[in-house]
């Protein structure tokens, strides 16, 4: 029987995919709010609305992708040659999205609709074949686990490289005045990187596993999905959460900015900080989840999150530096503890309702996943556009006390609520490694599963 131990390299390869991925999430996350309202120029309700559309178009097309890859094989793998075909077109869109055409306000907008909706189309293409990847590359929950270890340490490397490399890059590129443009070059460079990283993926990762999957309508594997106790919870649980990160990560340029009165120097190195917290967590996650339970540390420290988002709200004024930094670099280590744990689960959950059912849904409950990242996502960016509307927010000029009170609350407790749900959902999740160990004995004794 072939191993299903996975190289160094092919670990590393398998990362480099999530850093390609997280160019675009980490500058959606950290810079499009803060770019479409003070350098785009879009108004911040306009924007809420536009990112709801864009996700929930976003959604249908994780859901049509995820059927494609259930029903397309190559010779090169279900998955893997997506990435491969797929790169540079979203590598054009990226740039695409970072362009700001000299038109009219309506023209704009319709060109942010365009260029935004393309891009999460071109995005679903790669997205979903790799997010289902783990599936088919090994069989062991634990080199899954390490996996997607070194996946999420790419992905906050990516989110480190936004962060530090896009403002620095978009300021150096910014000819008289020219900020849009500094911004549109910085981002070439990114979309270039992932690109690069789309193509390293492709080449040092390979399918070992090949599981058989039956093709079924559309309705039916919904219903199978919705008969999946333990899937549903996970889907929950990104939902809730993902709208948590949006609100958070949206306001942090502007927590800084506005609420802080940050230099430009310490404002790229308190989001600096953010990132660079979430890169640790990767580390640290894998260290305590070799001696507790993945599923204890998935829930509470969601839980505990809640707790530092009202700690960080209550005890930090503007002119608190450093437990501002103290605090932020709290939240977002602890936030991400649960990341490897929740990607390594979503391939336990098909094999748990593969018992359930009798019937496999794989790439669909992938698809379902990113459905739900992207409704919350969806629900997030509307939240923003609509509390700043209604915290009176309005771009490159001092705050009201209202809105500045707006801002440290979207930072804060309005997101460690949505991570409260988060982890309450999960302390109702119930397979544990033990469990799954069980689970899988149960496959081979059926015959289900395949290396």
């Amino acid at each position: 029987m072939e191993t299903q131990k996975l190289t160094t390299l092919e670990k590393v390869g398998f990362g480099a995919g999530d850093m390609a991925l997280n160019v675009v999430i980490s500058s959606m996350l950290l810079f499009i709010t803060f770019f479409y309202t003070d350098i785009y120029g879009l108004d911040p309700v306009d924007m809420g609305i536009l990112f709801f559309v864009v996700k929930i178009v976003g959604a249908f097309s994780d859901l049509a992708m995820g059927q494609i890859t259930d029903r397309v094989t190559t010779r090169f793998g279900r998955y893997r040659p997506w990435l491969a075909w797929l790169s540079i077109p979203f590598g054009i869109t990226v740039y695409l999205v970072f362009s700001t055409p000299e038109w009219s306000y309506t023209a704009k907008l319709v060109w942010a609709y365009c260029a935004y909706i393309l891009m999460t189309l071109i995005t679903s293409g790669v997205g979903i074949p790799y997010i289902s990847l783990p599936s088919a590359i090994t069989a062991d929950p634990k080199e899954r686990l390490s996996a997607n270890g070194y996946r999420l340490f790419f992905a906050k490397i990516a989110g480190f490289l936004v962060v530090v490399g896009v403002p620095l890059l978009a300021e150096r590129w910014t000819v008289n005045g020219n900020v849009a443009g500094g911004y549109q070059s910085a981002m070439a460079v990114m979309a270039a990187l992932g690109v690069t990283m789309f193509l390293f993926c492709y080449f040092t990762t390979r399918e070992r596993v090949h599981h058989v999957i039956v093709r079924q309508s559309l309705l039916s594997q919904t219903k199978l999905l919705f008969q999946n106790d333990q899937w549903l919870l996970l889907a929950g649980a990104c939902v809730v959460g993902t709208v948590g990160y949006v609100v958070r990560n949206a306001v942090a340029l502007h927590y800084g900015q506005y609420y802080m009165g940050f230099d430009p120097t310490t404002l790229k190195a308190f989001m600096a900080t953010g990132v660079s917290a979430a890169i640790c967590a990767m580390v640290v996650s894998t260290w305590i989840t070799k001696i507790y339970c993945k599923v204890k540390l998935f829930a509470f420290s969601q839980i505990a999150v809640a707790i530092i988002s009202v700690l960080l709200y209550v005890g930090v004024q503007p002119g608190d530096t450093a437990m501002a930094f103290l605090l932020y670099f709290l939240l977002s280590l602890v936030v991400d503890l649960h990341a490897p744990v929740f990607w390594s689960a979503i391939a336990e959950t098909i094999d748990y309702g593969h018992i359930k059912s009798g019937k496999r849904v794989s790439g669909f409950a992938y698809g379902g996943i990113s459905v739900g990242q992207k409704i919350g996502m969806g629900v997030g960016g509307l939240m923003v556009g609509m509390l700043l509307a209604h915290f009176g927010y309005h771009p490159n000029q001092p705050q009201t006390a209202y809105a500045m009170t707006g801002i440290a609350m979207m930072l804060t407790v309005i997101p460690g609520f949505f991570h409260l749900l988060m982890g309450l959902l999960m302390l109702k999740y119930r397979i544990s490694d033990s469990y799954y160990v069980e689970l899988k004995a149960d496959m081979n004794r059926r015959g289900y599963a395949a290396g």
